[in-house]
């Protein structure tokens, strides 16, 4: 890798690294057979783990009131392969990442899925270079703007219990029609929603997906996975 990419890379990540090397590791695919320092692949699992505990520890302290759900549902959210692809490109990797001549031309969810991979090699790298506190200031960096952005975004309820429910032993919600009152021109509907463990809710509104959200949103809310400050300022 030239030395003025590696510079350039030191610049958008706010790290100078020890390790040139190593940085050239993480950059390198392990389709490049002629890369004589290795490829990612061990930096981007060790990555991985460094990410998932350091934003762990910022959402223990920023949202010390929240649930153990609500915290696994905004964790999922921040640690995932498109949030670290996002970051692979406003850092600049895109082109920049080593690999074989063959899969240059890859696209879609491939190419995806290591940009995410590279960006949690870099983690690693620079995790062995200068310890947790030198990867802080890089997850602030790149990771504030979504963490703080996640109350802003308005989360649809039956989204939401999905992801939830996915991870109570893969469970699926279940929606089901009780009763439809009224006139075709103003019905009105009554829903149950199940997920298998839980007692299940019901909700009402005039289609049957006003009545499946707000089904959704009593479950949310009877297993503490949102609190009232999250039922306020959701679509109802």
């Amino acid at each position: 890798m030239a030395e003025i990419c590696i510079k350039q890379l030191e610049k958008a990540i706010g790290h100078r690294f020890q390790n040139k090397a190593r940085l050239e590791q993480a950059m390198t695919h392990a389709s490049l057979k002629s890369a004589s320092q290795g490829n990612y692949e061990r930096l981007e699992f060790l990555g991985d783990r460094v990410l998932g505990f350091l934003i762990a520890e910022i959402l223990n302290q920023l949202f010390p009131d929240a649930s153990v759900g609500e915290l696994s549902i905004r964790f999922n959210r921040l640690v995932n392969a498109e949030v670290c692809a996002q970051v692979a490109e406003e850092i600049g990797l895109l082109d920049k990442v080593r690999m074989g001549t063959e899969m240059k031309s890859l696209e879609g969810r491939r190419i995806f899925s290591i940009h995410a991979d590279v960006v949690e090699a870099l983690i690693a790298v620079i995790y062995l270079d200068g310890g947790l506190e030198a990867v802080r200031p890089f997850i602030h960096r790149y990771w504030d703007k979504r963490i703080h952005g996640l109350d802003s975004q308005r989360r649809d309820a039956k989204t939401q219990l999905q992801e939830w429910a996915h991870q109570q032993d893969r469970a699926q919600p279940f929606y089901r029609v009780l009763k439809r009152h009224g006139p075709d021109h103003d019905p009105l509907f009554e829903v149950e929603v199940q997920v298998s463990g839980f007692a299940p809710t019901r909700g009402s509104g005039q289609s049957k997906r006003q009545a499946e959200r707000a089904a959704a949103e009593k479950m949310l809310c009877q297993e503490n996975v949102w609190e009232k400050r999250n039922r306020d300022t959701n679509d109802k």
